[in-house]
């Protein structure tokens, strides 16, 4: 089976990823996230595949696993893993309108990654139209809050993953059209920073306020980014009155590197800012964190059958570790063959310019389905 010749069609691919895109769905918006679900379950349902719904824990919401039919169905397979929740909050859309200029679509959340799921369900749609049979089953798992750290649904990510021989993550491609064999280790930490209050006005003096201290630790913790281990804090919260000294302030804060090691190095130095200055007291507590996902033979040998599909199509498949995390670095840390950016190409990530690269929809889902027929 030649993927090439598979009669993908932009057009009406981008007319349904516009529904997936423009049904805003942020992480911490539960409800948001589970009409997004909602949507994307009834695709695969109508494209054959058994709908399980996994409920929703620690505030976030629903799982959904979907596994499509095939006369080894229950046997090891492909896991393809996606996640449906974005970091654009609701009403995004106003801002940042599904719209077409050229090559480029724009639209919350297209890019990171309901294009690349968008284009994994379409490549399964495309095999059946085909009366293609995979050598192997395939389940779609699709995640609530992966932009995050994936706090809530690891367990099921790594239990699915373990009945499977293979993971496909679409998450966004790389420019050079590549794929992702690797990932960087990830940290995230909680940052809460307690002063003592008094008027703002009146008594400033005797106050001590959380909000400097949480200030200066900020410049501290950026100051600490090096070649091996890059540190930032991206949330801040502090005070509630404008005339009182503020009492709490909280933060969270990242870090990322190449080699566990540098991470947990870089771990041990975030904790140790936690302690007490001039009557504040700062501390520190470790988040979710992501292991480093360096490739082995299995996910080289992934690569590999991925690059023959794309050679077949007349395209170059470069491949490399990135940053950024993804639900592979936990299906990779595993052991488990594992290919990541398997998505659309587009830029913007996380910004009011997200989009793909239109072309990338057909190009990328070629890619997808040609893999699905190839892994045995």
């Amino acid at each position: 089976m030649n993927p090439a010749n598979l009669p993908f069609d932009t057009e009406t691919m981008l007319q349904g990823l516009r529904q997936w895109v423009e049904c805003e769905s942020p992480t911490w918006d539960r409800a948001a996230v589970n009409r997004m679900l909602d949507l994307a379950a009834r695709e695969m349902a109508l494209a054959g595949a058994t709908i399980e719904r996994i409920p929703g824990r620690m505030g976030f919401g629903d799982c959904i696993r979907a596994r499509f039919p095939h006369p080894k169905q229950g046997e090891p397979g492909i896991l393809i893993a996606g996640h449906l929740d974005t970091v654009h909050p609701v009403g995004t859309l106003e801002k940042l309108p599904w719209r077409r200029e050229g090559n480029k679509c724009y639209g919350p959340g297209v890019y990171d990654m309901k294009g690349g799921n968008y284009l994994a369900l379409e490549a399964i749609r495309q095999l059946q139209r085909a009366a293609f049979t995979t050598p192997l089953p395939i389940t779609f798992l699709l995640t609530p809050d992966e932009e995050v750290g994936t706090p809530s649904v690891r367990d099921v990510v790594e239990a699915e993953a373990a009945r499977n021989k293979y993971v496909l993550v679409p998450e966004p491609g790389r420019d050079d059209n590549g794929v992702v064999t690797g990932r960087y280790a990830i940290a995230r930490f909680n940052l809460e920073a307690t002063g003592q209050p008094s008027h703002a006005g009146a008594t400033l003096s005797s106050g001590r306020s959380a909000i400097r201290e949480m200030a200066r630790q900020i410049i501290a913790i950026d100051a600490m980014t090096g070649p091996d281990c890059t540190f930032s804090v991206g949330v801040v919260h502090g005070g509630q009155w404008v005339n009182c000294v503020a009492t709490t302030a909280t933060g969270e804060a990242l870090s990322m590197a190449k080699r566990q090691s540098d991470l947990d190095r870089g771990v041990e130095r975030m904790l140790a800012l936690s302690g007490t200055h001039d009557d504040v007291t700062f501390k520190v507590t470790r988040g979710v964190t992501r292991p480093v996902w360096e490739p082995d033979a299995g996910t080289l040998a992934l690569y590999e059958k991925a690059r023959g599909v794309a050679q077949q199509m007349g395209m170059e498949l470069p491949h490399g570790s990135a940053g950024g995390g993804s639900d592979a670095n936990f299906t990779g840390a595993m052991g488990i063959p594992s290919l990541d950016g398997l998505g659309v190409r587009g830029g913007g990530v996380h910004t009011l310019n997200e989009h793909i690269e239109v072309d990338s929809l057909a190009e990328r889902g070629r890619l997808m389905a040609g893999l699905l027929a190839t892994l045995e």
